[in-house]
C-alpha cells in the first residue's frame, strides 16, 4: 500500500509516519514539498505520487490568528481538504481527514455526537467545517476523524506551555469551565494506523467519526495532570472564560462522543490519563 501523509512536520503528521510505516510506503510530504495553499501544487504532487491512501495531517491551526487570517485559514482548512477529495476519487483513494470540536459552539450539556447541529464560534472552526463539507460532497471514498485537545512531546502546545511556565516556577492561572478530553498526537496516530488496516482493503465504511480519547477534564484539570506529572510544585489556580480573553471564542463543552466509532470499527482510544502519562515517559530530562 502506498500512503501520503502531509504535515510531516506537525505533531499529528510526525507521529503518523512512524505509526503508518508498518502498513506499506510512506511519503510524507512538508508545506516545502505539498503547500496545501497552492491548488496547483496539490494536484501535481497526488498525481506525481498516486496514492492509495491520503493522510491529511496538515492544517492551519492558529485558532486566534485565524480571526485575522480567514483568507489563508479557509484556502488550508476548507479549500485544500476538497482538492484533497477531488484528486482522491480520481484516482480512486481513500483520504483520511482530521476535524476538531470547534466546530461546535459548545453549548450542549451532554457530548456531541456526529449528527449534532454544527455552529463554530470563529473562523477556525467555520473553516474546519467548510472542509469536512468539501470532502463529504466529494463522492471520494473519506475518513472524517473529528479529535480534540491535540498535544504531544515535541512542538507548540499546551502541555509544552504549561510545563515551561511551571519550570519557570511562575504560579499558573488556566481555565475550569471548558471541558473536552486531551488527546495525545501518538494515540492518534496508533488509532489511525488501526482504522486503516480495517477499512483501507474495502468500501461501505466511510464517513464521520468522532475520534478523541476516552474520559473528560478541564483545562484546569490537564494542567493540574501535566504538573503533577511531571512532579512540580506549583499552584494552579483555575479562572473562568471571561478572566482569559482571547480574539477566538472556544466552545465550553468539547466533549464528542466516540459511540461510533467503537460500534463500528471495536476502535476506542485510550483514557487521556493514561495517554498523558505515555506522553510525560517520552519527554526529555
Amino acid at each position: 500500500m502506498k500512503l501520503l501523509v502531509t504535515g510531516r512536520d506537525g505533531q499529528v503528521g510526525a507521529e503518523l509516519v512512524h505509526a503508518l510505516a508498518a502498513l506499506g510506503e510512506v511519503i510524507a510530504t512538508d508545506r516545502a514539498a505539498l503547500d496545501l495553499a497552492d491548488p496547483e501544487a496539490i494536484r501535481r504532487v497526488l498525481r506525481e505520487t498516486k496514492p492509495e491512501v491520503i493522510v491529511n495531517a496538515a492544517a492551519y491551526t492558529a485558532v486566534d490568528r485565524a480571526e485575522a487570517e480567514a483568507g489563508l485559514a479557509l484556502k488550508i482548512n476548507g479549500d485544500a481538504p476538497g482538492l484533497l477529495a477531488e484528486e482522491a476519487r480520481r484516482l480512486g483513494a481513500l483520504l483520511v481527514h482530521y476535524s476538531t470540536d470547534y466546530v461546535f459552539d459548545g453549548e450542549k450539556a451532554a457530548p456531541y455526537v456526529e449528527d449534532d447541529p454544527t455552529h463554530p464560534l470563529g473562523v477556525y472552526g467555520r473553516t474546519k467545517l467548510a472542509g469536512e463539507r468539501a470532502i463529504a460532497a466529494s463522492g471520494a471514498r473519506h475518513l472524517i476523524l473529528r479529535t480534540s485537545w491535540v498535544y504531544g512531546a515535541r512542538g507548540r502546545n499546551f502541555l509544552m506551555a504549561i510545563l515551561a511556565r511551571a519550570r519557570s516556577g511562575q504560579p499558573l492561572r488556566v481555565v475550569a469551565d471548558q471541558v473536552g478530553a486531551p488527546t495525545s498526537s501518538a494515540a492518534i496516530a496508533r488509532a489511525t494506523a488501526e482504522l486503516l488496516k480495517i477499512v483501507a482493503g474495502f468500501s461501505g465504511a466511510e464517513g464521520l467519526y468522532h475520534f478523541t480519547a476516552a474520559g473528560e477534564t478541564s483545562w484546569h484539570g490537564f494542567a493540574q495532570a501535566i504538573v503533577a506529572g511531571a512532579g512540580l510544585k506549583v499552584d494552579v489556580a483555575p479562572i473562568a472564560t471571561s478572566e482569559y480573553p482571547t480574539a477566538a471564542r472556544r466552545p465550553k463543552n468539547s466533549r464528542l462522543d466516540n459511540g461510533k466509532l467503537a460500534r463500528a470499527f471495536g476502535l476506542r482510544l485510550p483514557d487521556w490519563r493514561s495517554q498523558l502519562d505515555e506522553v510525560m515517559r517520552q519527554l526529555p530530562g
